[in-house]
């Protein structure tokens, strides 16, 4: 193992010791595999190269201050994976054998969990994806998970910071009856225009609206949209949007704390009216929203005027945070200690 700066590290990739995979053919799935190879030796008719049935998961492994390794509400991305298995019509990977192979890849890679003090992670990725050979448009009738870690440092340096995004209104991450709801790759494909787009305007990234009428709000790029107005957590309601375990935890603490929630459908035309606004997923846990530019209007609606995150929203990331580090009583059960 090469010396890891722990607190100098990047939300990218770094190689670790070990993969773990299975393969689902003639019915059934392999025992699982403990590999050093980071490459997959894959079909060039593989359905996943030709026709998209592809999902993944991201997920965080955290070492505690009692040096023990923490996984968050590893339940919901195996339950996630079987949805977006079904979604794009693959052979789903049962609840036992996701935490099977997620654990191995953890216990195999455990001197790549940072330490405690670091402010870094362990970023799990499951990964599933069609790898027999079709040439026609119909499900493959291989199936391939594999489990890869990597050590990630928090994705924002130097503290938790307000970002800029800017509205999309000609492109559509998904379509309305389509597999926005899945965590497939197909989805970020269609997102990267828009993405890209942003980046090179100097914005953080995009807010979508929904592809029918434009007049809502449906994700914020890779990540949910969530809002504070008042005692309340306000969070898009839609069937494009991926169902996020860190929006979901959030929804969750909000109420703890005496907040009124309400997930629905939110206008466009009611972003002025909220005190915060912010980016949720599994990356940065909380992106506070500083700036929305609308392109088409040339209008810029402001949020974090001093320059700092909203107070709701850092009390939310103080508290989900704790929990996942161990740092603050579990009482959802959302957390398992790895033996």
């Amino acid at each position: 193992m090469e010396n890891i700066n722990w607190k100098d590290l990047s939300f990218g990739y770094i190689k670790t010791d070990y993969n773990v995979r299975t393969v689902f053919k003639d019915g059934k799935w392999s025992e699982p595999e403990v590999t050093d190879s980071e490459y997959v030796n894959v079909h060039m008719a593989a359905t996943a190269l030709h026709y998209g049935q592809e999902a993944f998961e991201g997920m965080k492994a955290y070492r505690g201050k009692d040096n023990r390794i923490r996984l968050f509400r590893w339940k919901e991305n195996a339950k996630r994976m079987i949805n977006s298995a079904r979604g794009v019509i693959m052979a789903e990977v049962p609840e036992e054998l996701f935490k099977e192979v997620v654990f191995k890849a953890v216990k195999f890679n455990e001197k790549y969990v940072p330490p405690y003090e670091s402010g870094a992670a362990l970023y799990i990725r499951p990964l599933l994806f069609g790898s027999g050979p079709e040439v026609g448009v119909k499900p493959s009738a291989e199936y391939t998970f594999m489990v890869f870690v990597t050590p990630v440092g928090p994705y924002f340096k130097g503290g938790i910071k307000p970002v800029n995004m800017m509205v999309c209104r000609d492109v559509d991450r998904a379509a309305p009856l389509g597999t926005g709801e899945y965590k497939v790759g197909g989805n970020y494909a269609a997102s990267l225009r828009a993405i890209v787009k942003a980046r090179d305007a100097n914005y953080a990234n995009v807010i979508f609206l929904d592809a029918k009428e434009k007049k809502y709000i449906d994700e914020c790029g890779p990540a949910n949209f969530f809002a504070v107005k008042g005692n309340t957590y306000i969070t898009p309601k839609s069937d494009s949007i991926l169902p996020s375990i860190t929006n979901k935890s959030l929804m969750q603490l909000a109420e703890d704390m005496g907040m009124k929630v309400e997930k629905r459908k939110v206008a466009f035309e009611e972003l002025p009216e909220f005190d915060e606004v912010g980016a949720c997923g599994t990356a940065a846990v909380i992106s506070p929203i500083g700036k929305i530019f609308d392109p088409d209007t040339n209008k810029v609606l402001e949020y974090c005027k001093d320059g700092n995150p909203g107070s709701v929203q850092m009390k939310l990331y103080k508290k989900l945070t704790s929990i996942q580090k161990g740092d603050e009583e579990d009482k959802f059960g959302w957390i398992t200690v790895l033996d």
